[in-house]
């Protein structure tokens, strides 16, 4: 079995010297080339053709898609400075990786628009139908609600999704971000709700939010009463620093949503990390298995559910994503999600892996290879609809997101 690899110390690695290889895109292994269309090769390929069998791609909502860009557009996008300083070289690689994988590294002046039009070029390449569900991002916010800049790894205003969904309805939905510290949160929730959000989304450990906190009560009661679901990161994380609470990631915390009756999707599955079993006196044990704890539970059948993004990343056991693949009965509360731009950070997702486990026919790894370097977002899909374990693959209805986050209040 292979061994998973800690993100940050993947990125700290690749560190400096990765800097002065993608600078000159001189390791096409790591480096994005970015390469539009499909070759003839990749046409109509029968992998690409069975991947879509049995899923109507109008119903195909990629629920963890990524806006990254530098606030060139006037998107009201703010990176932390360390992002963008040799001095801390694991955020200035990630911001480095995160631009290329999504293709507007090489784009002075038009980052934000560049990254947008990247995206839309990579949904033309499917079948008519699929949406990106673009993720707002907000600053931390300390104990008495008032926003902390500085603490900030990056924030992506709610108002610059809306307003690229707005533009671009048949390409993308718009996932809010709101932190529930905040005076006006439940009035933002209102007004999100208002403006055609689809959900919510956190990530306590870099934006200060303990998920556990009595002061998050009103915020998940307007949750319910809205019908609208709350993504929450929950596991170890890796990728983007800020307030600093790893603690924070702990699923369990996420009970007291559910008690309050808020629909959860906890991202990733929590496949990364450990966490305090806070059931069991604090003792530590894989994030994972706490989530599955959770997912077993029958108080939690209805309202609790899981995307599967990242799952795919060398980040992860691969005994957690055989156990993904083979739970059935967990696959009717599952969603996908890319968490893209990351399938486009190269050395990231490899099938050979999956290939070397048995887990993918080794004849798809060339094709899969090729199918990255020009489009990283079908990639992530072809690659988790060919996946196998014990005789079992993710069911087409995880695909289908639509129907679960094109709700109404009824």
């Amino acid at each position: 079995m292979s061994r998973p690899i800690n993100r940050r110390l993947f990125l700290a690695a690749m560190g400096t010297g990765a800097l002065s290889l993608l600078a000159s895109r001189a390791w096409p292994e790591v480096w994005n080339s970015c390469r539009p269309g499909l070759p003839p090769l990749l046409v109509g390929h029968p992998a690409l053709v069975a991947a879509w069998q049995g899923i109507d791609a109008a119903q195909v909502w990629d629920c963890h898609a990524h806006l990254v860009g530098t606030g060139d557009s006037g998107s009201g996008i703010v990176l932390s400075p360390a992002m963008t300083s040799l001095l801390h070289p694991i955020q200035y690689a990630q911001r480095l990786f995160f631009l290329n994988a999504g293709c507007a590294d090489n784009s002075p002046g038009r980052v934000d628009q560049r990254y947008v039009e990247w995206m839309r070029q990579l949904l033309a390449g499917m079948p008519p139908g699929p949406k990106l569900m673009l993720l707002a991002f907000d600053r931390v916010h300390d104990e008495g609600g008032r926003a902390v800049p500085e603490r900030s790894a990056m924030y992506v205003p709610n108002d610059y999704a809306r307003d690229l969904t707005r533009r671009y309805p048949q390409c993308f939905e718009w996932v809010a971000s709101i932190h529930p510290y905040r005076g006006d949160a439940v009035a933002a929730l209102v007004q999100a709700k208002a403006e055609g959000a689809r959900a919510v989304k956190w990530l306590p450990p870099a934006m200060g939010i303990d998920p556990a906190a009595a002061r998050c009560d009103d915020f998940y009661q307007a949750l319910a009463r809205l019908n609208l679901p709350l993504i929450s990161h929950a596991g170890g994380e890796m990728a983007v620093d800020g307030a600093g609470r790893p603690e924070f990631g702990n699923p369990l915390r996420l009970r007291r949503a559910l008690d309050a009756g808020v629909r959860v999707v906890v991202a990733h599955c929590a496949s990364l990390g450990e966490d305090a079993d806070l059931d069991q006196g604090g003792r530590r044990m894989a994030s994972f298995a706490l989530f599955t704890r959770m997912m077993d539970a029958p108080a939690y059948r209805g309202l609790l559910f899981a995307d599967i993004s990242a799952i795919i990343q060398r980040t992860r056991d691969l005994a957690v994503v055989r156990t993904i693949i083979e739970r059935d009965d967990w696959h009717g509360r599952l969603l996908n999600g890319s968490d893209y731009p990351l399938p486009g950070v190269m050395p990231l997702v490899s099938p050979t892996k999956f290939a070397q486990a048995g887990m993918l026919d080794a004849t798809l790894v060339p094709v899969l290879t090729e199918l990255q370097g020009h489009n990283p977002l079908l990639f992530d899909f072809v690659l988790k609809r060919h996946l196998t374990s014990g005789g079992h693959r993710l069911a087409p209805t995880i695909f289908a997101t639509r129907s679960f986050f094109d709700q109404e209040k009824t």
